[in-house]
């Protein structure tokens, strides 16, 4: 029978071919041989690739929290990871994550570490935490360290789910308000456009712009076809560009309010990606690297990439933190100093993270107390600007009869 694999090199460098055999056991000692770490071994016929799954599954963030839970508590009640993966493969919901489970255990009892088996599912697992257990593995901490990531990841399922509730209602109030244009434009004012003609007067520029804009809508198709690729160019083009990031992270940084809880946002993330990193043995030149990846700011992903390369050359991380506070502040930076020199820099991270995810909080509830009426303002403008813009030329015609 012909076999499909996936191994690495001692490099890490993929390697990808079929062999034939007799059994999956052939062909696994067929690439130790060639000094071939095994990833994935199947028939050729039928072979199947876990990361093909339907579109509409994936892997969300209380399935990592549970995952890993669950692996932290049977690791620590004696189990092997063969043993646990199998556990919980069995107890798994979603065809998805319990295929990933057996393809892991299938992994490991080839002789792949675990965190390789994470990497390996890289769209679901970001590099932080692949890098926590690599560390963990290292310093043989894994049970310590997976309970740590337990809560880091639910620290940051907190802070997410504090975001995402606060900005709610005024997404529901952009919704609607954009609802409510919709239907002025196509279906209110289409109804009272042949009343204007028929009238023959002489209309304002702003409500024949209404017009243009309302036949544009609903029988420019071509146009309309243009707009939606365009759109989709557009997010096309943010995801695989680094340069709109780029923008738009100066760009969020000029907005006062907006700039305060964004910047606490990103420092509660590396601040916490590092202390964990740290706390689970890894280096602190592989942590920041990883924290720097795991902020979702590029414009803070630089600035510690380059905090990065002066730790590299020697210099103290508090130094060089230090040397932008505009993004560090003195508060941080006086804190790192003191973990420096008592050796608890893990836990004076982890410190500055919890007191500023109390701060977040507190700047969600003034940006939504100043963003709601805000938006309600606008919007009032604008659907004012429309009904006026119908209502003028009724008031038009009515007094041509008075």
């Amino acid at each position: 029978m012909r076999y499909y694999y996936e191994a690495t090199d001692k490099k890490g460098a993929p390697v990808i071919g079929k062999y034939e055999a007799e059994t999956e056991a052939e062909v696994s000692e067929h690439l130790q041989k060639r000094q071939l770490i095994p990833l994935i071994i199947r028939p050729e016929t039928g072979a199947f690739d876990v990361r093909k799954i339907s579109l509409f599954e994936k892997i969300t963030a209380l399935d990592r929290i549970t995952l890993v839970r669950n692996l932290a508590a049977t690791t620590r009640a004696g189990l092997s990871i063969i043993e646990a993966l199998d556990i919980l493969a069995q107890d798994a919901d979603k065809p998805l994550l319990k295929k990933i489970l057996l393809e892991m255990k299938s992994n490991i009892q080839n002789g792949q570490p675990l965190w390789q088996s994470f990497q390996y599912y890289h769209q679901y697992f970001p590099p932080f935490f692949v890098g926590m257990i690599r560390a963990a593995e290292t310093s043989g901490k894994l049970d310590e360290t997976l309970e740590e990531l337990t809560r880091y990841l639910s620290r940051e399922y907190s802070l997410v789910k504090k975001v995402n509730d606060s900005m709610a209602y005024p997404t529901i109030l952009l919704f609607a308000s954009g609802g409510v244009i919709i239907l002025l434009l196509g279906f209110v004012l289409p109804g009272l456009q042949k009343t204007f003609e028929r009238s023959q007067i002489v209309l304002p520029y702003y409500t024949r712009m209404l017009m243009s804009l309302s036949q544009a809508i609903r029988y420019d198709y071509a146009g309309d076809a243009i707009a939606v690729l365009l759109i989709i160019g557009l997010v096309i083009l943010f995801k695989r560009n680094i340069w709109p990031k780029n923008v738009l992270s100066r760009l969020y940084f000029r907005v006062p309010l907006l700039r305060d809880v964004l910047k606490k946002m990103v420092l509660v993330r590396f601040t916490r990606t590092l202390g964990s990193l740290l706390g689970s043995g890894a280096l602190i030149t592989d942590s920041l690297q990883l924290a720097a990846d795991s902020v979702g700011n590029e414009y803070y992903r630089r600035a510690i990439l380059k905090v990065n390369a002066e730790v590299i050359r020697g210099l103290p991380l508090s130094k060089g933190l230090a040397q932008n506070e505009k993004l560090f502040p003195h508060f941080l930076t006086s804190l790192v100093i003191v973990g420096e020199k008592t050796g608890t820099l893990e836990n004076v991270l982890k410190t500055f993270a919890n007191f500023y995810d109390e701060e977040i909080e507190y700047d969600l509830k003034t940006l939504t107390t100043f963003l709601e009426p805000a938006m309600l303002l606008v919007m009032g403008l604008v659907v004012g600007f429309i009904a006026l813009s119908i209502l003028l030329p009724i008031y038009q015609f009515v007094g041509k009869f008075i």
